[in-house]
């Protein structure tokens, strides 16, 4: 899928009134990109959230950089935009410079689109893409190369499904998702029940559907499965990384965040806001609270209250288990003074024995 042109350069006064930002110095300088503070050079715009790269700062070789409101000006070249969130100011002139996918609406001779199939006029089905029979791909999608749209399932307006993305049965894609190559919606969900008779594993028929909301983000070889009954639902706004599984019957509450290699178990269930940190991996039938966090490689046995951040496996308070783990570091002293008092008690006791 080939990518169009880069935008022209743009005043710096220009991009800093998108993000209401306050221009310390020269407003007339154009911006040609974007990049992080020790990469960027002449005409790149970089920003500055955190203290611990104040280095970084004073070393860059930026024309611009996005700044908290109570920065000082700057002592060098380097002009300041102050702004309240860098970090989200960067985000959105970022996106002005983002190269656009270049495509051209239509079917292309090399895809395979079912009579019975509606896409629209506007959308793009690009070279070994498959529409089945009853699929919907709404205005301006792009069904990239080797993407499936299955029988009877929908892709909603505005929606990129990059390369070899399966969007299986009657599963629901809402307007504005970006799906990145290898992710599967809708694959059976991971039920079996045992018959110690035969002996094995019964297959439970996995006729439910995955319904992902509007403005979703998955990342490359995510898999959603679908519903044993009912549905699997991802959340408006949320955001999943790369090598993400959500079990079935699972509910993601809106604007979550799902890090790289996390697991849901079968029909957990996510507030809104959670964020899941790498490898997070959630038992089921759990509830994790609106807000909540969990950290990296944690492993959550039990529910999780609203706002509550957790760490650990099994996961618990965050803050008790940064004192555990300090505590482990000294486990090796603190056995070997226990065992010193106990042979000294030992002592002491055999002593107030004797006549």
């Amino acid at each position: 899928m080939p990518r169009a042109p880069g935008p022209a350069p743009r005043p710096l006064s220009e991009l800093a009134a998108l993000v209401a930002g306050e221009v310390l110095g020269d407003g007339a300088v154009l911006i040609t990109g974007v990049a992080g503070l020790e990469q960027a050079g002449a005409g790149q715009l970089s920003f500055y959230g955190n203290q611990k790269y104040k280095a970084q700062l004073a070393a860059s070789k930026a024309a611009a950089v996005l700044v908290g409101r109570d920065t000082p000006p700057s002592s060098g070249p380097v002009v300041y935009v102050r702004v309240d969130q860098p970090h989200l100011a960067f985000a959105r002139i970022a996106q002005e410079f983002a190269p656009r996918r270049a495509t051209t609406p239509g079917v292309s001779p090399q895809a395979s689109v079912h009579l019975e199939a509606r896409v629209a006029a506007s959308a793009a089905v690009l070279p070994f893409a498959t529409v089945a029979r009853g699929a919907v791909v709404g205005e301006r999608c792009v069904v990239g190369p080797g993407c499936v749209v299955a029988e009877g399932a929908v892709v909603g307006d505005d929606t990129v499904l990059v390369a070899n993305v399966a969007v299986l049965e009657r599963c629901l894609i809402g307007v504005r998702c970006l799906l990145h190559p290898g992710v599967v919606i809708g694959a059976d969900g991971f039920g079996f029940a045992f018959d110690p008779s035969l002996p094995g594993h019964v297959k439970i028929p996995q006729t439910g559907i995955v319904r992902v909301e509007d403005d979703v983000e998955i990342g490359a070889n995510s898999c959603v499965d679908r519903a044993t009954t009912g549905e699997t639902v991802i959340g408006r706004g949320s955001k999943i990384d790369n090598l993400v599984q959500v079990g079935h019957n699972s509910l993601v509450g809106a604007m979550s965040i799902l890090c790289a290699q996390v697991g849901l178990s079968g029909s957990t269930e996510l507030g809104t806001g959670v964020v899941l940190a790498g490898q997070v991996g959630v038992a089921g039938h759990l509830k994790i609270g609106d807000l909540a966090k969990v950290g990296a490689q944690s492993g959550v046995m039990s529910p999780v209250d609203d706002g509550a951040t957790v760490l650990g496996a099994p996961a618990i308070n965050a803050k008790d288990f940064l004192r555990s783990a300090a505590l482990f570091a000294r486990l090796p002293e603190l056995n070997k003074t226990i065992r010193d008092l106990t042979r000294r008690l030992e002592a002491l006791e055999q002593e107030s024995k004797k006549p």
